[in-house]
């Protein structure tokens, strides 16, 4: 079982955050700190994965951009998105590679939406939680012996149109959304209490 330290923010830049979790990433591979849980928005900003960046994929000229270490390409992080960082060591019975643990944070998103009576599922166009064939949650996540930083993002209520505009890594515009444009509406207090009440998910050996 894990124990879980929550750790939640308003509102913080993308860059003070990358900061704080690379520090506590180093302090949990030294077992200093318990694993743990970011909940963050962030003002607008795209962040730019190795991969969009070998391949030469930007945002358009007017969205604020960065360029981090996590795996996948562009992800669109701003108001109405809730932003979700594990710092966890990932040494649990059957965590035994990264689709493995990305399949539980998918798991973990699902089974949450579920309880909203939301029904997200997954696609073999992008790892994600994706809601009637719009992506509404990502996951990227960037490794160092086996403790994560970066994590996951989920789409609850994002201004029109900034997400839906951005295109990358083989999804055309408007593939990504929200849960909002597609007719779900909820909150992030929602979002919030509901994955702290399936957490349990994170512990458990997946059967796929």
């Amino acid at each position: 079982m894990r124990n879980v330290e929550l750790i939640q923010f308003s509102c913080e830049e993308h860059e003070k955050i990358d900061l704080i979790m690379k520090e506590m990433q180093k302090m949990r591979i030294n077992d200093e700190i318990n694993d743990s849980l970011i909940f963050v928005e962030h003002p607008e900003i795209v962040t730019i994965g190795p991969k969009a960046k070998k391949e030469k994929i930007l945002p358009p000229d007017d969205y604020p951009r960065r360029f981090v270490d996590r795996g996948g390409g562009l992800t669109w992080h701003g108001p109405g998105q809730l932003v979700i960082y594990p710092i966890f060591k990932w040494d649990l019975e059957g965590e035994v590679n990264i689709k493995t643990i990305i399949s539980k944070l998918e798991e973990w998103i699902i089974t949450a939406f579920a309880d909203l009576g939301i029904i997200g599922v997954r696609d073999e166009r992008m790892r994600g939680v994706w809601v009637n064939e719009n992506k509404v949650a990502s996951i990227g996540l960037s490794f160092l012996k086996w403790v994560s930083r970066h994590g996951l993002s989920i789409n609850y209520n994002t201004p029109k149109g900034r997400v839906e505009l951005l295109e990358g890594c083989g999804l055309k515009a408007g593939t990504t959304s929200s849960l909002a444009a597609n007719n779900h509406i909820t909150n992030r207090k929602s979002l919030e209490n509901v994955l702290l009440q399936n957490i349990t998910i994170l512990d458990r050996k997946l059967n796929n």
